[in-house]
């Protein structure tokens, strides 16, 4: 979205024409709501934005739930977007230290600050876009007085009476609908700036899961973020708002329940051990963490192969931080012989697992030609040297 489009779209009409527009979702959908809106005169600025807006609202229902309903966004701000029900998390902890007040600097479409505002903290959110800026504005408007947005650069900013702060530093190239990744060297503000105003305020830092550890800094609790399956984010916490005694944390949120492993520092592993009859694949925030080992021995379990994050293990037990498996055998890893002994059991529907070997999942079940009303888990890794498929079934989650 530009300038033309934002201000098209920010009067009565461009508001009353976007709310009353049904869900826009294929490309048909655009295609004929393109065509009504401009035979019904309305200039091209204003359709653009309008159909724009009610496509990438159908897509925010997956981060925002109803409240996608009310607000605007650009395609880039969606994409990088906290989802609200863990932008919730973080403003809990700023509560729960006792801040009243937090700059969220680089607000983006104000996801974070929504989630900071809706706990009852007053939120100066800043953005260095003009059309992000004045998107973040519209979105936090039902707070009132109580959330403040500024278009500016957060180097920039003078906010001295602040108790805290929440960064989220532009990680991609400038844009608002297709944007690539850059270097830390070039992110904005840069991770020297951000880390030393986070070793004199607290301060709560967004970034990517895959940052490289070595820049995390010795006195941060680094907290690893998972929502349904998929690792989205590495928080750092300094100050007030890192908790003591912990460095490493993983998060792992399903739905609306969640689960937290915390520890000093990296888990040890536990020794590799025999194939047992349960499988167990550490989720994305613990193996982030590092933190693997801990689980291993709440599990009774062991490394499956040392160089692959897998646990094995007798006991029925299960948590959180796993999905486990059930083991029925193993089965020839050769494609040919592997697609007959499936069908001889009868299985048609099958979830493939990965890990350490080089095959691509959708290739494989192509493949093996499956036919059957059975369904199952087929594991493919590595035993050391040797490369195995175990059939398993997945246990329900604890």
């Amino acid at each position: 979205m530009d300038l033309a489009e934002l201000t098209a779209l920010l009067t009565p009409e461009g508001l009353r024409l976007l709310d009353e527009l049904p869900a826009v979702e294929a490309a048909a959908d655009v295609a004929r709501t393109v065509s009504r809106l401009r035979a019904a005169g309305h200039s091209p600025d204003l359709v653009s934005a309008v159909v724009g807006q009610a496509r990438l609202r159908v897509r925010a229902q997956a981060k925002f739930g109803p409240f996608a309903d009310r607000m605007l966004f650009t395609r880039a701000g969606l994409e990088q977007a906290t989802r609200l029900s863990i932008a919730g998390r973080h403003a809990a902890r700023f509560r729960d230290a006792g801040v009243s007040t937090v700059a969220d600097l680089g607000c983006g479409i104000g996801g974070d600050a929504l989630g900071l505002a809706a706990l009852g903290l007053r939120v100066v959110a800043v953005d260095a876009d003009e059309v992000t800026a004045a998107i973040a504005a519209y979105n936090l408007a039902p707070f009132g007085e109580d959330a403040t947005v500024l278009c500016a650069r957060a180097e920039e900013v003078d906010l001295p009476d602040v108790d805290a702060f929440w960064l989220d530093p532009a990680r991609r190239t400038a844009g608002h609908s297709e944007t690539t990744r850059t270097r830390p060297e070039d992110w904005s503000p840069s991770l020297d700036w951000v880390f030393d105003l986070a070793s004199r305020h607290p301060t709560g830092v967004k970034l990517g899961p895959a940052l490289d550890r070595a820049l995390i800094p010795d006195n941060a609790e680094a907290q690893w973020v998972s929502a349904d399956g998929s690792t989205i984010e590495l928080v750092l916490w300094s100050g007030a708002l890192a908790r003591p005694g912990v460095r490493r944390a993983a998060l792992v949120v399903r739905g609306d329940a969640a689960a937290e492993l915390t520890a000093e520092g990296d888990a040890e592993d536990e020794p590799v051990r025999e194939l047992g009859a349960y499988v167990h694949e550490p989720d994305g925030a613990i193996i982030r963490a590092r933190l693997i080992g801990d689980v291993a021995r709440s599990l009774d379990a062991g490394m499956l192969d040392e160089h692959i994050a897998y646990l094995t293990s007798d006991s029925a037990l299960t948590s959180p931080f796993v999905a486990s498996f059930r083991v029925r055998e193993e089965l020839p890893a050769d494609t040919k012989k592997l697609a007959r002994a499936l069908r001889e059991r009868g299985i048609g529907r099958l979830e493939i697992k990965k890990r350490g070997v080089d095959i691509d999942p959708s290739t494989l079940r192509k493949a093996l030609a499956l036919r059957g009303d059975e369904s199952a888990t087929l594991i493919m890794t590595r035993l050391g040297s040797r490369r195995v498929a175990l059939l398993a079934d997945r246990v329900a989650a604890a």
